[in-house]
């Protein structure tokens, strides 16, 4: 059965409070909040920095069972050391507690600057690297060495471990680039930024991870009802396990499957469009029900009570003890 998920990409942002999250919500709740209006959310700042397996195990305990996140893997991997020299840096990661989020461990998500030109023989040497369950990773994080001060080593069940690329440099439009992430089963980042860097559809996993950065303008602009209405057309197409009509291919369409999974994230965050956005492509979808009107969010105690029979997908009550970090991030 496929899996289709319609989420924001972080989710500490200060514009947020008072029109997203209710005015009186304190800080240390918005992460449980979030996570009852959508279904997933990309963890960001482990783009920054090693966090620690106290705060996976935090953002695991304060969401929904059926929740998952994907995570945003090191800038210090991608952006500065470039793909080069990463037996330990990728160690490192994957022994800092990305593992203790279990089964709400979702894809992981890396992205290249937009210096970086494809190189397909250092492509396929970091592919080849990448862990694909975690029984792998939790292997490869024992080959950490001392910058990672707090780790985490213990994979649980054994599961599924995917991984996504963001290419931003047109060198990575060519035919090459897409059959070596199908080879190596990764998916390719359909990124909508505003016409500012590459924007390809082929599918080269059994997962399409699409990031909407802003329909005219990068991080700031929202979606129009038919831009949503269009995006939900080609979630159906690739949950389905087609290829939407009209879709910008780099290479051959990807053979027809049996269904895909589709991770789809807002981060046109800037005035506060992201979850809006989110919540209403999820019910385009009949993933949702009818989301609450733009910059008026309600709390979830009043959604829970005027929606008994058509409740958000997870939304459940919970304890509200714990805090969360406020961190910077980098687009």
């Amino acid at each position: 059965m496929t899996d289709v998920r319609i989420g924001i990409s972080g989710w500490n942002y200060a514009p947020w409070r008072g029109t997203f999250f209710p005015p009186k919500l304190v800080q240390r709740e918005e992460l449980e909040y979030a996570s009852r209006m959508v279904r997933s959310i990309e963890i960001n700042g482990t783009f920054y920095s090693l966090q620690r397996p106290e705060s996976y195990g935090h953002w695991h305990d304060r969401t929904p069972e059926d929740f998952v996140f994907s995570v945003k893997a090191p800038r210090f991997i991608t952006h500065i050391k470039r793909l080069k020299n990463i037996e330990a840096p990728l160690a490192n990661f994957f022994a800092s507690g990305v593992l203790r989020l279990g089964k709400k461990l979702g894809p992981i998500l890396w992205q290249l600057p937009p210096s970086f030109h494809y190189d397909a023989e250092r492509l396929a040497d970091f592919f080849a690297r990448l862990p694909h369950d975690t029984h792998a990773a939790a292997a490869l994080a024992r080959e950490h060495d001392d910058a990672v001060k707090q780790i985490w080593l213990e994979p649980g069940a054994k599961r599924k471990l995917r991984h996504a690329l963001e290419v931003r440099h047109e060198s990575f439009q060519q035919q090459e680039f897409i059959a070596l992430l199908r080879e190596h089963r990764v998916a390719l980042v359909v990124a909508d930024t505003a016409g500012k860097w590459p924007f390809m559809e082929d599918v080269t996993s059994d997962l399409v991870y699409v990031r909407l950065h802003g329909d005219a303008e990068l991080y700031v602009s929202g979606y129009t009802d038919s831009a949503l209405e269009e995006w939900a057309r080609k979630i159906r197409a690739w949950r389905e396990g087609g290829n939407p009509s009209g879709a910008k291919l780099t290479a051959e369409p990807a053979p027809r499957a049996a269904g895909r999974d589709v991770f789809a994230y807002f981060d046109n965050d800037v005035k506060t469009h992201a979850p809006f956005d989110a919540m209403t492509l999820a019910h385009k979808l009949g993933l949702a029900p009818i989301p609450p009107p733009r910059f008026t969010a309600p709390t979830p105690r009043a959604i829970a009570a005027s929606t008994p029979r058509r409740r958000w997908p997870g939304f459940e009550s919970g304890k509200k003890t714990g805090a969360v970090k406020a961190r910077r991030r980098m687009k």
